[in-house]
């Protein structure tokens, strides 16, 4: 076997060196939501990464793991700003308190994007997100329809201050000013987007108001909660239920009559565009609108199995 000379050595390592040097690494876009455990954010999350793959950069993915843990989320951004990132998508857990670390963010020159929850005042780039304010309204009139108009309601929001759940408590009274006859008093109790204590708040609505006619629950975590709720205390058909969302537990719940309606969104479309604008800002593109409506649609068990509501529902089949 031939001996291989050290200059031939030394030149094969060149070599693979300048070769290694060719290798361009991806940009990054941070895509920052308000939590990671319920499948609203999975979906966000599979629209974000597609985009990605489309747009030849990484998805960095990463969030508190509640929608309550507000400092989490800040120290987040922080690190996205630090590494320098090509841009950021943001779903803020507090619509005030994100103002000052998006300010810093583009200050750096990275570019942020608003997701779902905006900010206020709302200096990024473009704001995706369903019309959460209409959301709610539909949320009162399909209700109203419910319970014929008339009777003793609830609302179960899901975080103060957090954008998106203000716009749909905000919707909803506001849709229910239409209907004399119904009745909302006092009971508007909210579920920090957590099944457990939307199952408490819900029994204690149920069992302080017997006579309660309807209930909204106004995210994933609430309804998740008041439905086991209302199927514990026998009350499903009874009390009639319409949820914002729609996780596997909420359809079925549908299907199954515990349900009787759901406000849904499109969180794959919110990640999906909320990238690709990222992407448009981060080149100097002005975004206009800068404020751009991701759709809400109301889903019962007449229309749940349409091809156009299972294509809402599960975006990634066919």
């Amino acid at each position: 076997m031939k001996r291989i000379g050290l200059a031939a050595v030394v030149g094969l390592c060149c070599a693979l060196i300048v070769g290694c040097g060719k290798q361009e690494t991806k940009p990054t876009i941070a895509v920052i939501p308000k939590g990671t455990s319920q499948s609203f954010w999975l979906a966000v999350k599979a629209g974000a990464e597609k985009a990605g793959a489309e747009g030849n950069v990484a998805i960095h993915w990463e969030g508190p793991t509640e929608e309550t843990d507000l400092d989490g989320q800040i120290r987040v951004v922080q690190n996205a700003i630090t590494k320098k990132v090509k841009a950021i998508v943001l779903a803020a857990c507090d619509a005030k308190s994100l103002v000052r670390y998006v300010k810093e963010a583009q200050a750096a020159g990275i570019p942020v994007v608003t997701i779902d929850s905006g900010i206020n005042p709302d200096i990024s780039k473009a704001f995706l997100a369903t019309d959460n304010v209409l959301g709610g309204a539909q949320a009162a009139d399909t209700l109203a329809s419910l319970v014929g108009e008339k009777g003793k309601v609830g609302l179960l929001p899901f975080i103060k201050g957090a954008g998106s759940s203000d716009d749909r408590e905000r919707g909803f009274i506001d849709g229910l000013s239409k209907y004399p006859d119904i009745d909302l008093g006092d009971r508007v109790l909210y579920s920090n987007s957590d099944v457990s204590i939307g199952l408490d708040k819900t029994k204690s609505m149920l069992t302080s108001t017997p006579d309660l006619a309807g209930l909204f629950a106004a995210n994933q975590g609430g309804a998740e909660g008041a439905i086991q709720a209302i199927r514990q205390m026998g009350k499903a058909g009874k009390v009639k239920l319409v949820c914002y969302d729609a996780s596997e537990a909420e359809i079925q719940a549908l299907r199954d009559g515990v349900v009787q309606a759901l406000i849904v969104q499109n969180p794959y479309r919110m990640g999906y565009e909320g990238v690709k604008t990222a992407l448009r800002a981060a080149n100097g593109e002005t975004i206009d609108p800068r404020v751009i409506d991701t759709g809400v649609t109301v889903v019962t068990a007449e229309n749940l199995d349409t091809p156009e509501i299972q294509k809402l529902l599960d975006p990634t089949k066919g």
